[in-house]
């Protein structure tokens, strides 16, 4: 599994449509169409995602799980210092606002367009910045990923219970 796996399986769990073609989830990602199908074929491996003819669906049921246990695991947050980008995790909606602020630096994904100074931490995948800006629910539950790679066992438990709320919609 790479990151952009668990970024294209989020975007597919919030979509309302099955049928998304890989052409408009490369482009809504910033991911070339050739890497949408090598990422498809390793979701399908790992029984993270089902495909029937045109359909792409989500197993969300392992896909939660595997976020809540797993993701910190295999994919561990890589911290940087003190950098202009775009809020994630706990500085980010939907979770910013559920707790208190903690009077430290926010933490950013590394971006060039960003607005904010602060804590950096890479991103699943290197467009994740750009993709999110573009949509703010995939924005959400990227974020929310991010605090499960990273947050505090409070901020985890929150975080898995709005993904859900967003998955399963």
């Amino acid at each position: 599994m790479q990151g952009q796996d668990i970024a294209l399986l989020l975007k597919l769990a919030i979509q309302n449509e099955p049928n998304v073609p890989s052409k408009e989830l490369a482009a809504s990602l910033f991911i070339s169409p050739s890497e949408v199908s090598k990422a498809l074929k390793r979701c399908v491996d790992s029984g993270l995602l089902y495909i029937s003819s045109a359909e792409k669906r989500v197993n969300q049921t392992a896909l939660l799980e595997f976020l809540g246990h797993g993701l910190r695991y295999v994919f561990p947050p890589a911290r940087g210092s003190l950098v202009r980008g775009v809020p994630t995790a706990a500085s980010a909606e939907p979770l910013k606002s559920r707790l208190l602020e903690s009077g430290e630096p926010p933490t950013v994904w590394p971006y060039a367009e960003g607005k904010i100074r602060g804590i950096a931490i890479m991103p699943l995948y290197k467009a994740a910045p750009k993709a999110a800006l573009r949509d703010p629910k995939f924005y959400a539950v990227l974020s929310l990923a991010d605090v499960l790679r990273s947050g505090r066992t409070r901020e985890r438990n929150l975080a898995i219970e709005l993904l859900e709320k967003e998955i399963h919609g």
